[in-house]
């Protein structure tokens, strides 16, 4: 495969207009491409004479659809063909694209209403082209799909043949343009396919692993097993001679990252060859010896050991404090109290870290399967000593992030090669790289007590929770936020937290925080509910109450606050969606358990039905999914896959998907020990999203969270055992 096209954009090419695209948007006004005729409508939109119309995707693509998703909005506006459309992806240029990243389902929410005005922004313009060609007022015009139309003289133009005078006209003040009715919508809620589906069916090479340049080189590189560990000895003279070994280069972080930064380099070799099986066969003759550092006597069982230890003290910070906990516990007619716990985590996604860089006269070029790019861009010019402008950075299909891909180290890492080799090198890890030198979903441990009135309804709640710190520090995703549910519907509530220190690199996991906390709360308050004597659904509705929103911070903000009409909708609907109420008349050890949550924006409401055979193993019959994304679906088609690969990630995290430490290092390393959900276990999934009047907002991450304690809560309603720490254990579900 040749190397991906790098289109290079000068901000002197660029003219100031008033819209901000989570930063700012500006206009390109000339013919940027004469050769090919295409003329540069705005930053995002050229069109060529023959009318096709290329759109640029702005942030990265790793499966979450928004290369196709984000194009649809300006196409939308624009009013145009879908089928017209071609997609390209974007150069990274923050000052004229804005944010260019992918996570937190933030790309929907932040670019969703600045794309539709540039769109429109563009429609104008062309519109204006075609009122001065055919000396009429631009307001007796109209577009149709890719045709501007002046009725009164039956002229019409396409949008090819405007394209030109449209690229010279005035761009208009993007809050005076006027948007499409959205019942007039032709492209956006329908079902599109991914715009790259029919190349990764057919396997054509668009993944950063595929990237190849002339005379390329491959590269591995070597870490202590033990996190912080460092480099003492090693046989590099012996690896050199090797066959097809081009390079032997020895990393010492005290060098270039004396401040121990995560995503900075370690502590390493890297082997360089002329194919990656040569660089790995070499990587397997290194003789190493490594001062552990630290943390090499740490485990997950002093984890638990060091938690439990925790727990018996007063929290050391409080995170909120509604009420007294205290004396309302101590009053109350009932109280239950449990204690849950959840694993660290790995991403594993399909395609393991890797960075193609080529290091020439001061500058470099990368291409990178990055969810922050401009971080990793910034981390290399820092690393390097060259200025941000020398360094480049091509956003190239990454095969699944889920967070993992926010950092930058594998970018860091391949940076630092390419400056020892003289040619472009592509830095490849390992699968046990991967899923041994991961940035880990952090674990935690939740010491809960509730209060229950002596009509059920509870009065009091409090969480200790033992998380994990380094330097004093809660580790990164490792918090609980004080808005956290149910917080502000429990009079008196305290969450309580102590940290265990630890060495291990954390960050966000696909639904951050949630996934976890989701899974502690949900199943906590389903406990709450049977010991109340109450059905679940009763139970949430009388805790959410009457129908308010709840601000989450100083100020209120539409998107982070919470509104318990919103949940109670689509409560109501899953419940309608899975015969809720019949629950009962199941049959022996086969029962439905329900959950909900809010987070990144999203309301879901989810029940699984599960069967459990005589011998634990676990059947899940079927998922029932109902969400509040707000007022507009932008792609159907992967709004779909998106819920469904949610619902699916996290049963795969309930079911088989757990890292452990032992003598400070990962003890699992391949999909053999962490595994993800088989085919024959993914379920029969049935969703309704509700319309509603609210902002549009992304779907990546809030329909995981409420099925890992749906699936808990149908487990104990089959079998009567609580799932209390995650993965499931089969072994505990026995008849």
């Amino acid at each position: 495969m040749s190397h991906h096209h790098v289109n290079t954009l000068s901000r002197r090419t660029f003219i100031s207009a008033s819209l901000a695209v989570s930063g700012a948007l500006m206009f390109d006004i000339r013919i940027t491409n004469a050769a090919s005729k295409a003329n540069s409508i705005n930053a995002f939109i050229s069109i060529s004479d023959d009318n096709k119309i290329t759109i640029l995707s702005k942030n990265p693509e790793i499966g979450q659809g928004i290369q196709t998703s984000l194009p649809m909005i300006l196409a939308e506006e624009l009013d145009v063909e879908w089928a017209h459309v071609q997609i390209e992806q974007a150069p990274l240029n923050p000052s004229v694209f804005g944010r260019q990243h992918a996570g937190g389902s933030n790309s929907t929410p932040e670019n969703y209403t600045a794309l539709r005005k540039a769109g429109a922004s563009a429609r104008a313009m062309i519109i204006a082209a075609a009122a001065t060609q055919w000396n009429v007022p631009a307001d007796e015009c109209t577009t149709d799909k890719g045709y501007v139309i002046h009725a009164n003289s039956k002229k019409r133009a396409s949008y090819g043949s405007l394209a030109a005078l449209a690229a010279q006209q005035k761009a208009p003040d993007p809050a005076k343009v006027s948007l499409k009715d959205p019942k007039n919508f032709t492209i956006l809620g329908q079902k599109i396919r991914g715009y790259d589906v029919e190349k990764i069916v057919r396997g054509e090479p668009i993944f950063a692993i595929d990237v190849t340049l002339p005379h390329m080189r491959y590269a591995v590189f070597e870490k202590c097993p033990v996190f912080g560990g460092t480099l003492e000895t090693v046989n590099s003279d012996d690896i050199k001679k090797l066959p097809d070994v081009t390079d032997v280069i020895i990393v010492k972080a005290s060098e270039t990252n004396p401040k121990g930064d995560f995503q900075g380099l370690k502590d390493g070799v890297a082997i360089v060859a002329k194919s990656w099986w040569a660089a790995q066969q070499a990587r397997e003759k290194l003789a190493i010896t490594w001062n552990e550092g630290p943390f090499a006597h740490h485990s997950s069982e002093d984890y638990a050991r060091q938690a439990q230890e925790l727990s018996t003290q007063n929290p050391t910070t409080f995170v909120r404090r509604d009420g007294d906990a205290t004396t309302a516990l101590t009053s109350a007619a009932t109280t239950v109290e449990a204690h849950y716990s959840y694993p660290l985590m790995s991403h594993i996604g399909l395609e393991p870290q890797n960075c193609t860089a080529h290091f020439k006269d001061g500058k470099i070029n990368l291409w990178a399967p990055a969810q922050n790019p401009d971080v990793g861009q910034k981390l290399v010019a820092e690393l390097l000593g060259i200025p941000l402008e020398n360094v480049t950075v091509t956003m190239v299909r990454g095969g699944g992030g889920f967070g993992r891909r926010l950092q930058s180290d594998f970018m860091v890492e391949a940076a630092w090669i390419a400056k020892h080799v003289n040619a472009p090198v592509k830095l490849l890890w390992s699968r046990q790289d991967d899923m041994q030198h991961d940035f880990y979903r952090p674990a935690g441990f939740h010491y809960l007590k509730a209060g229950l009135d002596k009509d059920g309804t509870l009065t009091a709640l409090r969480d200790h929770f033992v998380t994990f710190g380094v330097k004093h520090k809660v580790a990164n995703s490792a918090n609980m936020e004080e808005a956290e549910f149910p917080a502000q519907l429990v009079p008196n509530l305290e969450f309580g937290q102590s940290m265990i220190e630890f060495g291990i690199p954390t960050g966000p996991m696909r639904a951050p925080r949630s996934n976890a906390l989701g899974f502690v709360f949900q199943s906590f308050l389903d406990e709450v509910a049977h010991k109340a004597g109450k059905d679940p659904l009763d139970f949430a509705l009388t805790l959410l109450g009457e129908r308010r929103t709840l601000t989450s911070g100083d100020k209120p903000n539409a998107l982070r606050d919470f509104n318990t009409g919103r949940m109670r909708d689509v409560l109501e609907t899953v419940a309608k969606m899975s015969s809720w109420s019949t629950r009962h008349e199941l049959p022996k050890r086969t029962a439905k358990g329900l959950a909900y949550y809010f987070s990144h924006f999203g309301y879901f409401a989810e029940v699984v039905q599960v069967s459990i055979a005589t011998n634990g193993s676990i059947n899940i019959d079927q998922v029932w999914v109902a969400g509040d994304i707000g007022a507009q679906i932008v792609n159907m088609s992967g709004a779909e896959h998106q819920l469904k690969g949610a619902v699916l990630d996290g049963l795969g995290q309930a079911l088989g998907q757990a890292i452990t430490i032992k003598n400070g290092r990962v003890v699992q390393s391949n999909f053999d020990e962490v595994q993800p959900l088989r085919i024959n276990q993914a379920p029969p999934i049935d969703y309704v999203f509700l319309k509603t009047n609210n902002a549009v907002t992304g779907l990546g991450e809030p329909a995981l969270p409420p099925i890992l304690p749906a699936l808990c809560n149908a487990i104990f309603a089959a079998t009567g055992q609580r799932i209390r720490s995650l993965p499931i254990n089969t072994a505990d579900l026995k008849a």
